[in-house]
C-alpha cells in the first residue's frame, strides 16, 4: 500500500512528498507551507471540475458508441449524423464576434511573418528544426532556383559559379534596399557594417557613413561590433 503524508485536504504519496521537499522546492523560494496550501486550493477547485469534464466525455462517447453500433459501416447521410452531433453537444456552434485575449505571446510568433513547424516538443531535434526554419539563407534560395537567370553564364552547375554568386548578391542587396533602407546611399555601394552606441553604421563606395532610415529596424548583431559577423533586422 502506497504510504501517504496528510496535508490539509489532501493524502499526498509520500514519496512525491520528499521529491517536491528535497529536489523541487530548495533553491527556488518557495516557501514549503505555501506551496501545499496553494496546490490544496488549486485540487479543491479544480478537481471537482475535471471530475465532471471526465464524466462529460465517458457521456459522449457512450452516445457516439450508441449511434455507431445503430448505424454500422461509412456514414451515408453526414447531415443527419451532424445534427446528431449537434444535438448531443460533440459540436458547438462557432461563438460570434469571438476575439482572442492571450498575453504574454513572443513577437516571433505574434507579429514577426514566417514559418510555423508544429512538431513534438519531446523530441530535441524536431524543435531545433522547427526553430531554424524561420532563418533560412536567402543567398541559397536565390541561388539554387530559377529566381536568379541562368543566362549570360550564370548558370547552376555541380561547382561554385562566381558570376551567379554575384548576381545573388546584387538582387539579395537590392532586397535589403526595400525592406531596411539607408538614409542615404544603398546596400548595393556598401563595404562594411558597423556598429556605434547602439546604432548600425554603414560604409560606402565613396567613403561616407550612413545609417538605417529607421533605426528602430536593427535589433542586434553576432560578432564584433566594430565588424560584425551577422547583423539582425526586423521589418
Amino acid at each position: 500500500m502506497t504510504a501517504r503524508t496528510p496535508l490539509h485536504r489532501l493524502q499526498v504519496a509520500t514519496s512525491l512528498y520528499r521529491f517536491i521537499e528535497d529536489d523541487v522546492l530548495p533553491g527556488t523560494g518557495v516557501d514549503s507551507a505555501k506551496f501545499w496550501k496553494g496546490f490544496d486550493a488549486i485540487v479543491a477547485d479544480l478537481g471537482p471540475k475535471n471530475i465532471a469534464l471526465l464524466a462529460e466525455r465517458d457521456r459522449l462517447q457512450t452516445e457516439l458508441d450508441g449511434w455507431h453500433q445503430s448505424n454500422p459501416g461509412p456514414i451515408t447521410n453526414m447531415k443527419v449524423y451532424r445534427a446528431f452531433l449537434e444535438k448531443i453537444g460533440y459540436l458547438v456552434a462557432p461563438p460570434k464576434n469571438a476575439k482572442a485575449t492571450t498575453k504574454n505571446v513572443d513577437a516571433e510568433l505574434a507579429t514577426q511573418a514566417g514559418p510555423q513547424l508544429v512538431v513534438p516538443i519531446l523530441n530535441a531535434r524536431y524543435a531545433l528544426n522547427a526553430a531554424n526554419a524561420r532563418w533560412g539563407s536567402l543567398y541559397d534560395a536565390l541561388y539554387g532556383t530559377d529566381a536568379i537567370s541562368d543566362a549570360d553564364g550564370c548558370e547552376r552547375g555541380k561547382g561554385y559559379n562566381a558570376r551567379r554568386g554575384a548576381k545573388v548578391i546584387e538582387y539579395a542587396r537590392y532586397v535589403l534596399d526595400r525592406t531596411v533602407p539607408l538614409a542615404g546611399g544603398s546596400h548595393i555601394d556598401s563595404t562594411g557594417y558597423a556598429v556605434k552606441a547602439g546604432a548600425l553604421v554603414v560604409t560606402l563606395k565613396n567613403g561616407k557613413t550612413t545609417q538605417l532610415k529607421n533605426a528602430k529596424q536593427f535589433v542586434g548583431f553576432q560578432g564584433e561590433a566594430a565588424a560584425p559577423s551577422g547583423v539582425l533586422f526586423m521589418h
